[in-house]
């Protein structure tokens, strides 16, 4: 969800996120602290984990994945759904209990714990549908993709789509990354106090529900069919105005431009999906908008990184010296209180707060030898299996992917502490290259590069979001156990329905083909990338590795100007200004349609933001919520209908004045 967290945005939030949740933070800041719970019982991690929890996990999970795999499969645009999905189980349990409680049947009481457990499992399976690549590099392996290009496609770089040995990959390489980072869940949660603003938002909103005041912001409907309204709603600002802007300078000025120039840039007997033709300029300068930024931002995490250990170490010694107090400890704890409390009582509360979360994190341990040795012994399978069902791939290639995860998935969770990036598929894309080239054409580099960005991407990804979920339980007083064994049963339902839903649309609709319902520009992309690492240049048409060139740059310099003005412009804050290169990339390909409406979404919240700040930031997520799910539940009977072969009795088009008076003439002989 990186989802997200506009996910294949290569980004999980941005600084109006991060504004955003200090905002929220003062709305509900007394629901936040544990002093409001200090009369409720914490249940034992074997009661967190519930048979009702599943179920709702079960149920939430099938619907976020025909959201995510819906998404995917049209714009690629997927918001962070940790709120949504906390908001959701809330509702569905909070339901279910009201009504047992009336009957006097109610057992056992709805807890936080519970709550945090189902979104949780949630987000895990949801997050498979994204790092499972059915949109993006396991679509890119596909005959179909593979056609709209005529290099590379041969068939030992063309694997054809099967739900048997898709569903046993996902198994195979989606848990080893659930070990990777689990021992370092107490240095990244306690000893260096990160953010994780997703995870922390989450539990603010969980923590809230749980409050008399919390239970009535969870009563809303989801009626409404506006997927990209609702969507708009989520992402911040300047994703769907860089959507839009990127829409305009492509579609409205570049690709004319360059379709003048047929005959002369490229052969104009090219067939339109050719990559030696206009297809070959809207991919490649994508791919290296999307290069450039996921480079920068990988870059800059790693500097970022490295200098917030070093710092980290400093302050630690001045910690140490005799002339540090317990006052100076205290200071640096993150957790949010009453603004109208003074600083004693403030300090008092946050040290009551720290010290029961403490306690509540350290009490259910995940022995480290547990986490390495599961590490070692499912990176054993997956270096041999994964040979078994991509033969491009020889076992060392695997067992140096295995090498480099942890390294990576450290930097990515760390990083996303920090910021609420995810750069898990810039990471994948990296795979792409590094390994296509490594194997080579004629050895089905463009198949073994897509299949080591599954094992990559599916480490690095599960690694940040385990830790936002640590995050979530870590303020929620939810069990380190319990999250963990709901994060294993979350990621066991994605592997399973994720293949599953995509088949659905697979098989329903025109997947991957360029002006259908379902397009996926992920999969040319992806196999783009890979294209890339076995061919170099020799792929590219007439100047358009001199255009990819500028645009990488260009990608590069937004980028930096938006680090900078956010570093030494503070008054103003225009940095909030500068467009997303990333997300100005994507109509590049995909085209604009779905901007419009996701900036509609912007200007909805905008203007409710203006009428009353305080009842948007309670509602938002709930009114998004709805128009997500309403229009991606009635897809399955779309699409139940339209492998049945039925056609709209009616079928209504809005045409120009124009065209429709040619369709009139015509009609009329």
């Amino acid at each position: 969800m990186d989802q997200r967290n506009p996910r294949d945005l290569e980004t999980n939030g941005s600084d109006e996120d991060v504004e955003a949740h200090h905002g929220r933070r003062q709305i509900i800041h007394k629901a936040m602290g544990e002093e409001a719970f200090v009369d409720t019982a914490v249940p034992p991690w074997t009661k967190q984990i519930t048979v009702r929890s599943m179920v709702t996990s079960l149920v939430l999970s099938v619907v976020f994945n025909f959201i995510v795999c819906k998404l995917n499969l049209t714009t690629g645009v997927i918001p962070s759904l940790n709120v949504a999905a906390g908001l959701l189980g809330f509702a569905v349990v909070k339901g279910y209990t009201a009504v047992l409680d009336k009957a006097g049947l109610l057992k056992q009481p709805f807890t936080r714990q519970e709550n945090t457990v189902i979104q949780t499992c949630v987000v895990a399976s949801s997050g498979i549908a994204f790092s499972s690549g059915t949109a993006s590099y396991l679509l890119g392996m596909s005959a179909n993709i593979a056609a709209q290009g005529e290099e590379g496609n041969t068939p030992i770089n063309v694997k054809q789509l099967s739900l048997g040995w898709m569903i046993g990959y996902l198994f195979v390489v989606s848990f080893v990354g659930l070990f990777s980072i689990v021992p370092l869940r107490k240095m990244m949660i306690m000893k260096y106090k990160l953010t994780y603003p997703s995870g922390t938002a989450t539990a603010y909103l969980i923590n809230s529900f749980h409050t008399p005041k919390g239970a009535k912001l969870a009563k809303f409907y989801y009626d409404f069919s506006m997927t990209y309204v609702g969507v708009g709603m989520i992402c911040p600002y300047m994703v769907n105005i860089s959507l839009l802007i990127g829409a305009v300078l492509s579609w409205g000025i570049m690709w004319p431009l360059i379709e003048q120039k047929k005959g002369d840039w490229y052969s104009a007997e090219l067939s339109p999906s050719s990559l030696h033709g206009i297809q070959g300029y809207r991919v490649f300068i994508a791919i290296a908008m999307m290069l450039g930024d996921g480079i920068f931002h990988v870059a800059y995490m790693l500097c970022k990184t490295g200098y917030s250990l070093v710092k980290h170490q400093l302050n630690k010694k001045s910690l140490e010296s005799p002339s540090s107090t317990n006052s100076d400890i205290s200071s640096t704890t993150s957790t949010p209180s009453s603004p109208c409390a003074s600083p004693a009582a403030r300090a008092l509360l946050e040290n009551y707060d720290e010290k029961r979360r403490t306690d509540y994190f350290l009490k259910d341990q995940i022995p480290t030898w547990a986490a390495i040795i599961g590490y070692i012994t499912l990176a054993i399978l997956s270096t041999i299996t994964v040979p078994f069902i991509f033969p491009q791939l020889i076992w060392h290639h695997v067992l140096v992917a295995y090498l480099m995860a942890p390294v990576l998935a450290f930097c990515n969770a760390y990083g996303c502490g920090l910021t609420d990036w995810s750069l898990a598929s810039n990471y994948g894309k990296f795979a792409i290259i590094l390994f296509s080239a490594w194997v080579g054409l004629d050895n089905g580099g463009i198949v073994a590069g897509l299949a080591s960005c599954g094992v990559m991407m599916s480490i690095v990804s599960t690694a940040s979001d385990l830790m936002q979920d640590f995050k979530t339980g870590y303020l929620t007083l939810s069990s380190p156990r319990a999250m963990f064994f709901s994060q294993v049963i979350g990621t066991a339902i994605g592997c399973l329905v994720s293949p599953l839903v995509f088949w659905f649309f697979y098989k329903a609709y025109n997947v991957g083909e360029p002006g259908s319902s379902y397009p996926a520009p992920y999969g040319l992309m992806y196999r783009g990338i890979a294209l890339l690492g076995v061919e170099g240049l020799s792929s590219f048409p007439k100047n358009c590795f001199s255009l990819c060139i500028a645009f990488f740059a260009f990608a590069v310099a937004l980028n930096l100007a938006r680090e900078l003005l956010q570093r030494f412009e503070t008054k103003h804050k225009i940095y909030r200004f500068v467009p997303s290169a990333m997300c100005m990339a994507i109509p590049f390909y995909l085209g604009g349609y779905f901007a419009i409406d996701m900036c509609l979404g912007s200007f909805i919240l905008f203007a409710w933001r203006r009428l009353n700040q305080r009842k948007a930031d309670e509602l938002a997520p709930a009114v998004a919520s709805g128009l997500i799910c309403g229009e991606s539940l009635w897809g399955i009977p779309a699409a139940i209908l339209s492998l049945a072969g039925v056609n709209a009795p009616i079928c209504m088009k809005f045409l120009s004045a124009s065209v429709n008076n040619k369709v009139d003439g015509f009609l009329n002989g």
